[in-house]
C-alpha cells in the first residue's frame, strides 16, 4: 500500500506533525540561519545506517483526496512496525510503618499484625520497581537495537519496549551519549519482529518540506502526526558544561510545526518516502504540550553517533577548544575587514586545548556596539576543510557532523586581514565543570587614561605563563577598542586558565614599568596614572610572550560611561 508521495504531497500547504517525552529539556530559543553550506560528507556516508525500502507507485496516480488518504495511511502502515514504545521504571524504596506497643504487652495467639507493622524495630526498606516515566524509539537494526533520546531512559533501573503488533520485552542499554541525547538500547526477540528504518540525508532537507512523525504522545501507542519543516540549524541547549565555564548545544537541529507531545521523546521524523530524518526530541512550549515549534537531532549526526554507541557504549564528543560568535558587520569594520565578511570570530581559546596547541589567536579588545561591549580582535574562522563557515553555528555544525576525535582538521583563517591555513587535531570534549569569572580590575584612573582592564601578576599566573619566578606587574586582560593602548598596540589576554579554581585570562601583555616608576599591580599602575594627565606621553615597558619591549602612549581622557 506504501506509495511514493513526493509530488502528490509536495501540493498540501498546511500539515503538522512530530513528537517528544515525558521529561523536560532546555531550548536554546534559535537563531542560526538555514544550513546551506555545509554539504555531505563521506564519513557519516560510511556509518552503519540500517536499511528497510518503503515501496512506491507512480506518484501521478494520486489525484484525488481519497489517494492522498492512501498516500497517509501508506507511510504508517510501513512506518508503524519500526517505532516503539519506551516505559523506565525506577527502584523505590519502601518503607513499612512501626508501631510502639507498651512494655510487657503481648499478642494474643494466633494474632498477626498487618504487613508494614512491628515492635518498634526500624522496619527494612524494600526497594520496589516503579513506572517513572515513558517515550519513544525505533528499531534500528536486526540485531534487536532500539534508538532513543537519552533523556527518555537515562537513571533507569529497567527498561521495557513495546512494539506495534503488542510484542513486549525488556531491553538493557547498550550506549548513551548526553551530548547529542542519544542513546541505543537492545531488545532480544526473534528477527522477524524486527524492521529497521531506513535512513534519509538530513543535510538535503529544505524549509517546507512535507514530514510525518510517529510517536507515543501521552501513552498514545502509534500516533502520527504531519507538518512541515519550518526551520533548519537550531541549538538545543545542554546543562553541561566545560571547564571554562562554556555551554554546549546539540547543532544543526530541524525545526518543525507538527505536534510534539510528552511521550513523543525519541520517535521518528520521516520524509514522504517513510525515511528517517531524525529523531524528535523537544518543544518549545510554556505549558509542556505543543505549541507549533518542536526539534528534532538530525539523521546525521544520528548515523555518526549510533554505530559508535553500538561498538563502544559511549561516545567522544570532537572539541576544538574555544568561545566565540558570529562576525557582525559592525565587528568587521572595527576589525577593519570588509562589512560582508562572513565567519566565526574567537572570543577565547581555551588553555592547553586543541586550538592553543594549533596557535588560534583569541580576541583581547573590547568595543562597544549599541552600547554594548562586545570582544573583537580575535581569529575569524572562514572554512573547515573546504567547507564555507559563515557564522559559529556553523563551524559547531561541521564538527558534528563529519568531525571525530583524533582528526587533523584545516581551518581556513583571517588574522589581521591575512588568510591562513591551519591544521587542528580534535581532542574529547572535556566533561562538565563549574563556571567561574575573570578577576578583572578596571581601570578607574582620575588622571590620564590608558584604555585596558588588567589583574595583578601572582606567582601561579607566572608559572602558567612561563615567566621568572618572582615576576611581578599588571596583566592586560582587555584592551577597550580605540583606546589609548589599543592605538599604541599592547595586546590583551585571551586565554582561559585555572588558578585555585578560578577560571582567569592570561597570555596578554604585562606592564612593568610607566617611565621611570614600577608597576608592581594593578594598584599602583592605578597610581601612576592618576598622577599623569590625558595628553601626555608616556614610555610603558612590556613583557610579551616573556620578552621585553617598550611602547610609547598618549594618554587620553576616560570616556563618560
Amino acid at each position: 500500500m506504501a506509495k511514493n508521495l513526493s509530488i502528490i504531497l509536495s501540493s498540501i500547504l498546511i500539515f503538522s506533525m512530530l513528537t517528544a517525552c515525558t521529561g523536560a529539556i532546555k531550548i536554546d530559543l534559535p537563531t542560526a540561519a538555514p544550513r546551506e553550506t555545509l554539504s555531505p560528507n563521506p564519513l557519516t556516508e560510511a556509518a552503519s545506517t540500517p536499511q528497510v525500502a518503503v515501496p512506491t507507485t507512480n506518484p501521478n496516480s494520486y489525484n484525488s483526496l481519497t489517494d492522498l488518504q492512501n498516500a497517509y495511511e501508506a507511510i504508517y502502515e510501513n512506518v508503524l512496525p519500526s517505532v516503539v514504545s519506551i516505559t523506565v521504571s525506577k527502584n523505590v524504596k519502601q518503607t513499612g510503618s512501626t508501631f510502639n506497643f507498651p512494655e510487657g504487652f503481648k499478642l494474643p495467639d494466633g494474632f498477626k499484625l498487618p504487613d508494614g507493622f512491628d515492635f518498634g524495630e526500624e522496619q527494612q526498606q524494600t526497594p520496589k520497581l516503579v513506572p517513572v516515566g515513558a517515550g519513544s524509539g525505533f528499531v534500528w537494526d536486526s540485531e534487536g537495537h532500539i534508538v532513543t533520546n537519552n533523556h527518555v531512559i537515562e537513571g533507569a533501573d529497567a527498561i521495557n519496549v513495546k512494539f506495534s503488533d503488542g510484542t513486549s520485552a525488556p531491553a538493557m542499554l547498550v550506549g548513551a551519549d548526553s551530548q547529542s541525547d542519544l542513546a541505543v538500547i537492545k531488545v532480544d526477540i526473534a528477527p522477524d519482529k524486527l524492521k529497521p528504518i531506513e535512513s534519509a540525508d538530513s543535510t538535503q532537507v529544505r524549509i517546507g518540506q512535507i514530514v510525518a512523525a510517529i510517536g507515543n504522545p501521552f501513552q498514545l501507542d502509534g500516533s502520527m502526526t504531519t507538518g512541515i519543516v519550518s526551520g533548519l540549524g537550531r541549538s538545543l541547549a545542554l546543562d553541561a558544561i566545560d571547564d571554562a565555564g562554556h555551554a554546549f548545544s546539540i547543532p544543526d537541529v530541524i525545526q518543525t510545526d507538527a505536534a510534539i507531545n510528552p511521550g513523543n521523546s525519541g520517535g521518528v521524523l520521516v520524509d514522504i518516502e517513510g525515511r528517517l530524518l531524525g529523531v524528535t526530541t523537544a518543544i518549545e512550549s510554556p505549558v509542556r504540550a505543543n505549541s507549533g515549534i518542536g526539534y528534532v537531532v538530525p539523521s546525521v549526526i544520528v548515523n555518526k553517533v549510533v554505530p559508535i554507541l553500538i561498538n563502544d557504549g559511549s561516545y567522544q564528543q570532537p572539541w576544538i577548544g574555544i568561545s566565540g560568535n558570529d562576525l557582525l558587520p559592525e565587528i568587521a569594520e572595527l576589525m577593519n575587514l570588509d562589512k560582508n565578511q562572513q565567519g566565526a570570530l574567537i572570543y577565547e581559546v581555551n588553555a592547553n586545548s586543541p586550538a592553543d596547541k594549533a596557535g588560534l589567536v583569541g580576541s583581547s579588545k573590547t568595543a562597544q556596539i549599541d552600547g554594548q561591549d562586545v570582544k573583537i580582535g580575535g581569529d575569524v574562522i572562514t572554512a573547515a576543510d573546504g567547507i564555507t563557515i559563515n557564522d559559529f553555528e556553523d563551524l559547531v555544525a561541521f564538527l558534528a557532523r563529519y568531525a571525530t576525535v583524533g582528526q587533523t582538521i584545516n581551518l581556513t583563517v583571517l588574522r589581521d586581514g591575512k588568510s591562513l591555513e591551519i591544521p587542528v587535531t580534535l581532542e574529547a570534549r572535556p566533561t562538565a565543570g563549574t563556571n567561574t569569572a575573570q578577576s578583572e580590575t578596571p581601570e578607574l584612573s582620575d588622571g590620564g587614561w590608558l584604555g585596558i582592564q588588567g589583574t595583578d601578576v601572582t606567582p601561579e599566573i607566572a608559572n602558567a605563563m612561563s615567566l621568572k619566578k618572582g615576576q611581578t606587574g599588571a596583566l592586560v586582560v582587555q584592551v577597550t577598542s580605540g583606546g589609548p593602548a589599543d592605538e599604541a598596540g599592547i595586546r590583551g589576554s585571551y586565554k582561559p586558565y585555572e588558578v585555585n579554581g578560578e577560571q582567569i585570562l592570561i597570555g596578554g601583555d604585562i606592564i612593568t614599568m610607566i617611565d621611570r616608576s614600577k608597576i608592581d599591580n594593578t594598584d599602583t599602575l592605578i597610581n601612576t596614572l592618576n598622577g599623569l594627565k590625558p595628553g601626555d606621553r608616556v614610555k610603558i615597558a612590556l613583557l610579551r610572550d616573556g620578552k621585553p619591549i617598550n611602547v610609547n602612549v598618549k594618554l587620553g581622557e576616560k570616556p563618560v560611561d
